[in-house]
């Protein structure tokens, strides 16, 4: 599951978490033949029986999709935008894996796993690279000071780790001086594992190492550990609240399992996806790319993860209403553990306009 920076900044462009936030346009459609079909279907069938984590499972779902095939499913399929969609949504019905994707784009599919070597980057692709996750502000949607001195970080995605480690220990920097801080996944879709073990390591004390989660690679058979980094800073050792959503998936959804396992936050929100297999773009044929799960998380507590089930919260509301409900759950634990009147008296009141629906509008005028 490691990648270098090489691939990490070559294939930033190409990531879901650059698409999902400011990617490009998908690929203009273009005629496609039934022998071309026949190659995209045997390329992705051959692909999917050599890679997905379960080898019994892909070789069934090879067979599914030649069978589709032979059925005559796809012959009406003229241009590949039609076809690539139909093949996206058979391969995640058949597969029954949400992390399945196909996709038509010429680009993705001469950079993706198992096509030639891309060159090494220099410093221009490096620096283009980080302007790219500049413009999805490195995953962040927004840091705020809430009512009653509550910080609110939201994390879109998980980049690469070489180009976002420094903003997201920035932004825990910013919210070191709340009383309790959430952090909203209801709109993460994921990332690298490496990146999520870097957050989370910002939430337990110096010297306290924990192992995070373990990930089995069917393509080297081999298992990588996730581990806390003991030299990553600032520390935020109070209260967490974790928001999630149905659309919560993937990455999101480890941070939000990883924390809950561990004990170190309350998780607020809606039941996630449930996608816990990683994997990476494989090239299929005529410009199509498709990605194919390979690897299955194991978490060290629960020893197993969140794949069909997801993460079920702890405090269980409409996404919608999760951060009104995670801010008053805050509110109530700090008033419950306060010692200072006056701190006690400002959140209390915060807790009350919150309870009201109460939304103090800001003051332009003088003071006086």
């Amino acid at each position: 599951m490691s990648k270098p920076l090489v691939h990490a900044v070559l294939l930033l462009a190409l990531s879901p978490l650059a698409r999902a936030q400011h990617g490009p346009p998908p690929a203009p459609a273009a005629p496609i033949t039934a022998s071309e079909r026949h190659a995209v279907i045997e390329a992705l069938a051959a692909q999917v029986q050599a890679h997905y984590v379960f080898p019994e499972a892909g070789a069934k779902l090879a067979a599914a999709l030649r069978a589709r095939e032979a059925s005559g499913a796809y012959a009406g399929d003229g241009d590949t935008a039609v076809f690539g969609k139909h093949l996206d949504q058979d391969l995640r019905t058949l597969g029954d894996d949400g992390h399945f994707n196909v996709r038509y784009d010429p680009e993705l599919a001469t950079q993706a796993s198992g096509a030639s070597e891309p060159p090494l980057p220099d410093a221009e692709d490096i620096a283009r690279g980080r302007s790219e996750m500049a413009q999805i502000w490195f995953g962040l949607g927004g840091i705020e000071r809430l009512p009653g001195n509550v910080g609110y970080i939201e994390v879109r995605g998980f980049g690469p780790t070489e180009l976002v480690a420094d903003v997201l220990s920035a932004a825990i920097t910013v919210v070191q001086g709340s009383d309790a801080l959430i952090i909203d996944l209801r709109r993460n879709n994921g990332g690298t594992p490496q990146t999520v073990a870097h957050l989370m390591s910002h939430f337990f004390p110096v010297g306290d190492q924990r192992h995070l989660n373990d990930i089995y690679s069917r393509n080297d058979d081999s298992t990588q550990q996730f581990w806390t980094n003991p030299s990553v800073m600032p520390r935020y050792t109070k209260p967490v609240y974790v928001l999630t959503s149905a659309r919560t998936f993937s990455g999101g959804e480890e941070f939000a399992y990883d924390m809950q396992t561990q004990k170190r936050a309350t998780l607020v929100g809606e039941t996630t996806g449930g996608g816990s297999n990683p994997g990476e773009m494989y090239p299929l044929a005529h410009g199509f790319a498709a990605f194919i799960p390979h690897s299955r998380s194991i978490n060290p507590v629960t020893r197993t993860n969140w794949e069909h089930a997801g993460v079920k919260p702890d405090i269980a509301v409409p996404a919608a209403e999760a951060r009104k409900a995670a801010h008053i759950a805050a509110l109530e634990r700090l008033v419950s553990m306060a010692t200072d009147r006056e701190v006690k008296a400002d959140q209390e009141a915060a807790l009350a306009k919150l309870r009201a629906g109460i939304v103090d509008a800001p003051v332009y005028t003088p003071r006086h």
